[in-house]
């Protein structure tokens, strides 16, 4: 059986503490997309972990797949494998020999690109990973998979093939000296040795095989996306997006299980119960703004939404995991969750951040939006015309803070009325179950109502 977890709005909804939530019975968990731009913070045991290309079961000692639809920055793997062991855990991962590698000019030319858009506005904002140029590679045809770096021949060829591409595109285009991250022989040693270990250590799978053969011995397996459904390439508020499908469609074509698998098992969309995001592009229910990635904001806004982003942000640690940006942040957008609920069928929600709604007055929440004077209650499809929604929104009683652990113990039935309230809209807009409510950081402050596995 598989559990697909998946980001229902925009990245940072806690989807790490859901799968550590539900690993306990988990024999495997893969990722099936992205890189090292993916935070993940996992609570242990009382012990904080920050992953950023390591899945989240790892701390679970759970096996760990890397996905055939992910590209990997062997530097950041190891380094967070050794990181790990140090602190008393023994990772096992594996990885696709299908996925692509992230090179170091890759990461070069994500900061070029992104420096460059800046002058005209036109900036993403990246995480500067080299993610977007690795899967832009990967189109082109031009990459290399993790399976090349097994081999010196075809690893040394198509490094003299693609390095002098990517030297003259940063020297010639862009004007830009190059250093050692375009030297070939330097990567070529770097690089073989990664393949070296990958092979010394166990760790290369046909993904979609593996997988396959796990769910086939009864293991249960949980996929585990990155970012969130409005980053995603094909369904997000294109060009503000990453280059991969987080929605759960990408759980097939990133593990090579079929849709058929993904489709009979659990799709989970996981949801922070307000809104946030790092970097730009449109967030209609956005309160006052985050200097640099909110567009047209310049640090002077309305002072009440001034103070209840800052009250939110503070309450719900609303900073990047692998950045450190403040995230900008906004009351929940259910246009954005219905968008997500369509693209990729949850069976069932998880609904994070409640007790860091603790202590307002009222809370709003953007029900639907006005678009050239129509009320319109999803994401439209281009991302000019979501640029212009402006939000219709409802207003719910806030709830007082609470003993959240006893609530987490005592269950459902032991949250603050108004919050099931809120809660409950969210379940019927949506026509999904709430699987769990998250109430803190650690898995055992959350309230459980649904177990997938068992």
């Amino acid at each position: 059986m598989t559990v697909t977890i998946v980001g229902a709005q925009l990245g940072d909804e806690g989807k790490g503490g859901i799968v550590d939530l539900y690993g306990e019975p988990a024999d495997v968990v893969a990722r099936y997309q992205g890189g090292d731009n993916a935070g993940h913070t996992v609570v242990h045991e009382g012990v904080e972990y920050k992953l950023s290309l390591v899945p989240s079961g790892a701390v679970r000692g759970k096996i760990g797949v890397l996905g055939n639809g992910c590209v990997v920055n062997p530097r950041t793997l190891f380094d967070e494998l050794d990181t790990l062991a140090e602190r008393g855990l023994d990772p096992d991962v594996r990885v696709a020999r299908r996925a692509h590698v992230i090179f170091p000019y890759h990461r070069v030319l994500d900061g070029i690109e992104e420096d460059v858009k800046s002058e005209d506005d036109q900036e993403v904002g990246t995480t500067g990973r080299g993610i977007g140029p690795t899967y832009e590679d990967k189109a082109g045809r031009r990459g290399l998979r993790i399976g090349d770096l097994t081999d010196a021949d075809v690893l040394r060829e198509k490094l003299e093939y693609v390095v002098p591409q990517k030297r003259a595109l940063a020297e010639e285009v862009y004007g830009v000296d190059v250093g050692e991250e375009f030297d070939i022989d330097a990567l070529y040693e770097e690089y073989r040795e990664y393949g070296n270990r990958l092979v010394a250590e166990g760790m290369l799978v046909d993904a979609g095989q593996f997988l396959s053969e796990r769910i086939d011995a009864g293991d249960k397996v949980i996929l585990e996306g990155a970012q969130g459904t409005l980053i995603d390439i094909d369904h997000g508020n294109y060009p503000y997006v990453t280059s991969s499908n987080p929605t759960a469609g990408g759980a097939a074509t990133g593990t090579g299980l079929g849709p058929d698998v993904i489709g009979g098992g659990e799709i989970i969309g996981i949801v922070k119960a307000y809104l946030s995001r790092v970097g730009s592009g449109p967030m209609p229910t956005e309160l006052a703004g985050v200097e640099g990635d909110t567009p047209g904001y310049d640090g002077d806004g309305d002072a009440e939404e001034e103070e209840l982003a800052t009250a939110i942000r503070e309450a719900g640690g609303e900073y990047g995991t692998v950045t450190g940006r403040p995230r900008r942040v906004g009351w929940l957008d259910m246009p954005i969750l219905r968008h997500a609920t369509r693209a990729s069928g949850f069976t069932g929600l998880a609904v994070n951040h409640i007790d860091t709604l603790a202590g307002f007055d009222e809370l709003r929440v953007g029900h639907s939006y006005t678009l050239d004077g129509e009320e319109i209650e999803t994401v439209p499809a281009t991302t000019q015309e979501w640029a212009r929604c402006e939000p219709n929104l409802r207003t719910f009683e806030g709830w007082d803070d609470a003993d959240w652990e006893a609530i987490a113990d005592d269950g459902y039935e032991a949250l603050p009325e108004e919050a099931k309230t809120y809660l409950e809209y969210i379940s019927d807009e949506l026509d999904t179950p709430i699987y769990a409510v998250g109430v803190g950081p650690g898995r055992e402050q959350s309230v459980v109502r649904e177990r997938p596995f068992e």
